[in-house]
């Protein structure tokens, strides 16, 4: 009878309970273990429920709870053991050059000179000038058993001796196989008694900014100095290197005899080779792609030079300036303002004013990717290439010609003197007379001159110089005088077609507003 009451009792406090947090009078909370579970709301609330505020003091930021990392870093203590085991492919180089300079000179004592009628009496004596044997350091690394090492071409050109030293002590005397100064690249061959150590050649496009690398090197003649750091950037440019710069940046400690040493990832690969720093700073190195060295190598070894194909065309940077003057929907690709009459590009048909957007299935993302593109193909072979031509795609096809290293491009020389004319932009412009053509060394026959540029005007800013020879606005040839006016008279803004020495180049004017 008892036990009946006390379950009538607790059925009755459960219709209670109930019924109070049906009505909102009542919160259920339960705690265990510093845990807390809320009541389930089984009926919906009239309210919507308040984000709960942040406690006191806690950040208002997002910080991760969960327990998986964004990205798994491996926990390696040391790069001891994948020094040990790549140290027996690197060497330190050593050369002799000879050069000519002052030695034993003597001097005849200040106020004396009149007396010799300017003519050294000891030259006669003691000799002027003579011959030393200036020594030099370097890196390099071993791509092969059979005695096959990449290293610098600064470090072995026109060097009279060439020496490399291994990490257990052994010498051997090398030489040059061959060298390439555009991307300043050597192979060196040593004959050995015993196969050698060879690092393999990893994969430079996979690499990534943030990856882990070591240099190992002959810096001011430590030989076999460790060091490490990461790959800070890729694809850096227009350093002064060379023409066909496109470099992995690392922070690992690159110095004075590193160079040609190679840039190693934490498989062991080699996806750079050593080459330029920055002198105004501790922590940053330049190594030539891995990659790149694979194209020229075979080359190398076989005729002892590179031999590179040949567009015929001289190209330029899009600026947003000519983005707009064009009407181009992008910057990419790069712009032709001269087609070289004796070149490939002229047979095949290209025009100045085209932007080439892609070369043999290759996209041409800036102007620097296409001399390169150009140059790892081979002469006589046929390539495609994606123009954009008034607004539409074109493909054309082009047979490659050899490209002639040394051919120059000359620096501007100073305009013609100073003569009034119409202004336009900020400029004045005189005819372009047979006698002007003739000192500005151009062939052109037709155009205007640029005789003088406004500091701060339009013309200034837009990087016009005096002596440029206007050959088209707009895309149209001027002729002379008359059309220049013409086709400049009330415009705000043109584009110019501009020859300036042996370079013809698209420029962009526009005049300030308020």
């Amino acid at each position: 009878m008892t036990a009946r009451r006390v379950l009538v009792g607790l059925a009755a406090v459960a219709v209670v309970a109930v019924a109070l947090l049906l009505s909102g009078a009542l919160d259920v909370e339960l705690r265990w273990g510093g845990n807390t579970a809320h009541a389930i709301d089984l009926f919906g609330s009239k309210e919507k429920e308040k984000p709960a505020a942040p406690e006191a003091g806690a950040p208002f930021w997002h910080e991760s709870k969960e327990a998986k990392p964004l990205a798994e870093i491996p926990a390696a203590s040391s790069f001891a053991e994948l020094a040990e085991k790549v140290s027996p492919a690197v060497v330190n180089i050593r050369t002799q050059k000879t050069v000519t300079g002052p030695g034993g000179e003597q001097r005849i004592p200040p106020g004396l000179e009149p007396f010799f009628g300017g003519e050294n009496p000891f030259e006669e004596f003691f000799g002027g000038r003579r011959e030393f044997q200036v020594p030099s350091l370097g890196s390099g690394f071993v791509i092969s058993s059979d005695g096959y090492i990449v290293t610098n071409n600064h470090v072995v050109e026109d060097v009279d001796e060439i020496e490399v030293a291994f990490a257990d002590g052994t010498t051997l005397p090398a030489e040059v196989v061959g060298r390439d100064a555009a991307t300043d690249i050597a192979l060196l061959h040593v004959k050995s008694d015993k196969p050698l150590t060879a690092l393999p050649l990893g994969d430079s496009s996979a690499m990534r900014p943030g990856d882990w690398v070591i240099a190992i090197g002959n810096p001011f003649g430590l030989e076999h100095t460790v060091t490490a750091g990461i790959v800070s950037a890729l694809h850096r440019r227009n350093i002064g290197a060379g023409r066909y710069d496109d470099f992995i940046q690392t922070d690992a400690a690159i110095n004075p005899g590193n160079s040609g040493g190679p840039l190693i990832d934490l498989r062991g690969e080699v996806v750079g080779i050593n080459t330029a720093i920055n002198p105004r700073a501790n922590t940053i190195g330049f190594a030539v792609p891995i990659n790149m060295a694979k194209e020229i190598l075979p080359a190398l070894r076989t005729a002892g030079f590179v031999t590179r194909g040949w567009l015929g065309v001289v190209i330029q940077r899009i600026t947003p300036e000519l983005q707009e003057a064009m009407g181009l929907e992008s910057s990419e690709g790069a712009l032709v303002s001269r087609v070289d009459p004796k070149g490939p590009a002229q047979t095949a048909g290209i025009e100045r004013g085209d932007v080439i957007l892609r070369f043999d299935g290759q996209p041409v993302a800036t102007m620097e990717d296409l001399p390169r593109l150009v140059a790892a193909a081979s002469p006589g072979t046929t390539a495609k290439l994606v123009v954009l031509r008034g607004g539409e795609e074109k493909t054309l096809e082009v047979e490659l010609g050899k490209l002639d290293e040394g051919q120059q491009v000359a620096a501007a020389e100073g305009g013609p003197g100073e003569e009034k004319g119409p202004e336009a932009f900020g400029m004045r412009v005189q005819p372009l007379t047979p006698e002007l053509a003739e000192q500005l060394s151009i062939d052109e026959t037709e155009g205007v001159v640029v005789s003088a540029v406004e500091s701060g005007s339009a013309a200034d800013e837009a990087g016009l110089r005096r002596g440029d020879v206007i050959l088209e606005v707009d895309q149209q040839p001027v002729a002379g005088i008359a059309a220049f006016e013409k086709a400049t008279q009330g415009r705000d803004k043109a584009l110019l077609l501009v020859r300036r020495a042996d370079a013809t180049i698209f420029v962009a004017v526009k005049k300030k507003t308020g």
